[in-house]
């Protein structure tokens, strides 16, 4: 019986320590793209008319990343520790509501839904980094 609830502690701590990275990675993210977002405007002015459209990319695809990312200790949580009914109707709903915040920020950061690939005549992606600008 110790052995199970050592290994539940260990569990319960990784699926912790899953969520605290995540949400480190989401104030990192904001901080880096506000800052680069910051950096471009002072460095280059206000006319830089595709910085703003690149800081939202930048800070969607870090919550898109931390939104699996949240999935997954969820996922870790439910499966080892608690898998009785409603802890996974409960998984169910949270997969359910991130699945549709990252189908919206697909579509916010790609233009596209998720499931649509994109054309062959769409134009490229912006550079996401200043120097890569001609």
């Amino acid at each position: 019986m110790e052995f199970t609830e050592q290994a539940h502690a260990w569990i319960e701590m990784a699926a912790l320590g899953v969520e605290l990275l995540a949400t480190v990675l989401i104030i990192v993210a904001i901080f880096a793209a506000t800052g680069m977002y910051l950096v471009t405007l002072f460095r280059e002015g206000l006319d830089h008319p595709n910085e703003y459209n690149q800081y939202k990319q930048r800070l969607g695809r870090a919550l898109l990343l931390c939104l699996e990312i949240l999935v997954a200790a969820d996922i870790v949580r439910t499966i080892a520790l608690d898998s009785t009914l409603i802890s996974v109707v409960a998984l169910g709903l949270l997969v359910v509501v991130r699945t549709f915040l990252s189908w919206s920020l697909i579509l916010e950061v790609e233009g596209r839904w998720p499931w649509k690939s994109e054309p062959d005549d769409a134009p490229k992606r912006l550079p996401t980094h200043p120097e890569d600008y001609p």
